[in-house]
């Protein structure tokens, strides 16, 4: 077999990127005002649809908003001031451009590891590892 031969094998084999990028999607926050405080109600859903530490986007939400937070004892975020569920939701696109998609194929199949002192996304889809910025 030659190297054509061999390259349009894999060309068959490898799967189509286009319809696996259609597979994630994200939950839309869901936001309520309590007293002074937006209560980001399915916190948890978006962690777990992200595969990410929920301290991480916390931590991110808490600097691209300006304002403090934590996790409620039922996964909620409890951010400090009102927000609109448009710019919570912003932050939230922002985070998944940042951490979660692989800047050179685009999917979401990646986890955020630490090597050398610095913190990388590296892709399980196309095996590349790109730095975060962080």
């Amino acid at each position: 077999m030659d190297y054509d031969d061999r390259l349009d094998r894999a060309l068959e084999e490898t799967p189509d990127i286009h319809e696996q990028r259609d597979r994630f999607e994200v939950p839309t926050p869901e936001v309520r005002t309590e007293g002074h405080a937006t209560v980001f109600e399915n916190f948890q859903d978006v962690v777990d649809r992200l595969d990410r530490e929920a301290d991480h986007l916390l931590q991110y939400l808490q600097t691209e908003l300006g304002t403090s937070a934590q996790i409620d004892e039922r996964g909620r975020a409890r951010l400090t001031g009102d927000f609109r569920t448009d710019r919570i939701e912003a932050a939230v696109d922002d985070y998944l451009e940042a951490f979660v998609i692989c800047p050179e194929c685009g999917l979401p199949d990646t986890r955020l590891q630490t090597e050398r002192g610095t913190r990388v996304i590296k892709c399980d889809a196309c095996g590349a590892v790109s730095a975060t910025g962080e």
